[in-house]
């Protein structure tokens, strides 16, 4: 037999340890995974001696938003950052116009996906609002991977991208996940309490108090908190499997980690920049530095790393967005009219592995493999097809050095993270076999890329009578 692909000479992550082994691919999948020499010829060879091999990251967080407002990046764009950054397979939560509500506008993201084209693998969330109850089990059927809602009203100027993807009451909320317990599938929840949050708004506005720390403290800790403990009581109550998007609060992690103890249906994510950056940022760039929830103190951040290392922390999400540069500086006057969130796709696995170079958080590679590639296979359903290096599994890999640099890659709309210097470089990243990225350079050639519906991904199997 010729392998189409032989990755050689590397310390690969292997059954739960890395070790060094020559890996081949054949037909998309792994093939065979041998001592280093022992492999047949193969079409292409890549030496990746001295280097590190893992699976390819999966973000389970991800706005494309495409199609949307004039001006942001369209999905083949997008997946070229995925690439750069290791990542080949993208989750992409329901932020679009219009959100995927239905089952019409669900199959439809696929059709954009497949005119744009995207160099990475892909599933969608559904949208799960309090408008379209009965639209939720559909959306299973029609190939969801999890839904999203959000705990508010459609945003003013944006109702467009929220319609049909938000819950603005407790009773809604309750309605929505009986609906989705149904389906086996997890429900992502923006988990800040609105109601604190716009009268906070609303006081700091008519006091002219607009400048970038306003923005974090218009979002305290409790508003996130206090919608965590709220969002787990009705999901133990409806039997919905809960996950709690990009928490930043170490108050929220441990309510989670004492709900996993007791085998309750929660998933806890957080985001590198909760991991990295402080609400300085936002003082310092203003819209450039703002997401919801905001950044915080470096007092959080330090709290927040023990979940992180303990094992509550399931996996860690981008949160990628593109906006605008008008979008971004509107806020330059006023910070909350500025828009919330930034790019990171093409960051996330980078900087988590130069936090094992710098070792002053103590975590580990093989943590990182799983925050990034194993652990999001796993609770979204999808392993052992991705997310590790063994046979018959899809032929994707990321090859790094630990021994060089890389410069953080600007983007247009995120600043937090100009002139940072990485301790390590991504060098390739392989979708199904295929070299997508080669020392930094993405082939806008590759295709092919397959998407999932039923009933691969499907939970439907498990759905209660």
């Amino acid at each position: 037999m010729e392998l189409d692909l032989a990755v050689i000479n590397g310390t690969a992550y292997v059954g739960g340890v890395f070790k060094k082994v020559d890996i081949g691919i054949k037909d998309e999948k792994f093939a065979m995974i041998t001592e280093p020499g022992c492999l047949p010829k193969a079409e292409k060879t890549i030496d990746a001696e001295g280097k590190y091999v893992i699976p390819g990251g999966i973000d389970p967080h991800v706005h494309f938003r495409d199609p949307t407002i004039p001006g942001r990046a369209k999905w083949d764009s997008e997946s070229m950052l995925a690439a750069r950054g290791g990542t080949t397979t993208i989750l992409e939560h329901p932020v679009s116009s219009p959100p995927p509500y239905n089952k019409d506008i669900f199959l439809n993201r696929f059709k954009v996906v497949e005119e744009r084209g995207s160099v990475v693998d892909y599933a969608f969330y559904g949208a799960a609002g309090g408008e379209f109850p009965e639209n939720i089990v559909d959306l299973a059927e029609a190939g969801a991977i999890a839904y999203k809602t959000f705990l508010h009203e459609p945003l003013p100027g944006r109702e467009k991208e929220f319609t049909g993807l938000t819950m603005s009451t407790d009773y809604e909320v309750l309605v929505g996940m009986t609906e989705i317990a149904k389906t086996g599938l997890m429900l992502a929840s923006h988990a800040e309490n609105n109601d604190i949050i716009s009268s906070l708004i609303n006081k700091f506005i008519s006091e002219g108090k607009v400048d970038g720390k306003y923005h974090s403290l218009s979002r305290p800790p409790i508003s996130e908190y206090l919608e965590v403990q709220k969002l787990m009581t009705i999901a133990d109550a409806t039997g919905c499997a809960l996950l709690l998007a990009h928490i930043s609060t170490p108050e929220a992690m441990q309510m989670a980690k004492e709900a996993k103890a007791k085998n309750k249906k929660v998933f806890l994510e957080t985001c590198p920049h909760y991991l990295l950056k402080t609400e300085e940022e936002v003082v310092k760039h203003k819209a450039y530095g703002k997401c919801n929830p905001p950044l915080r103190n470096q007092e959080t951040i330090d709290a927040i790393w023990e979940y992180v290392l303990d094992g509550t922390v399931d996996w860690i999400g981008s949160d990628h967005g593109d906006d605008t540069r008008e979008e971004n500086e509107r806020g330059n006057e006023n910070i909350f009219l500025g828009i919330s969130g930034f790019q990171g796709i093409n960051l996330r696995l980078p900087l988590m592995i130069n936090e094992v170079v710098k070792g002053e958080r103590g975590i580990t590679l093989e943590r990182v493999v799983q925050l990034c590639c194993e652990n999001p296979a796993k609770c979204f359903n999808i392993y052992p097809q991705k997310g590790v290096i063994q046979p018959g599994s899809d032929g994707d890999l990321v090859i790094f050095d630990l021994h060089d640099q890389m410069r953080c890659e600007f983007t247009p709309n995120t600043k937090i993270y100009d002139d940072d210097i990485l301790g390590c470089k991504l060098n390739y990243t392989i979708l199904r076999g295929k070299v997508v990225m080669d020392e930094g350079v993405v082939d806008p050639e590759a295709s092919g890329t397959k998407h999932w519906g039923k009933p691969v991904w499907s939970h439907m199997a498990n759905r209660k009578a």
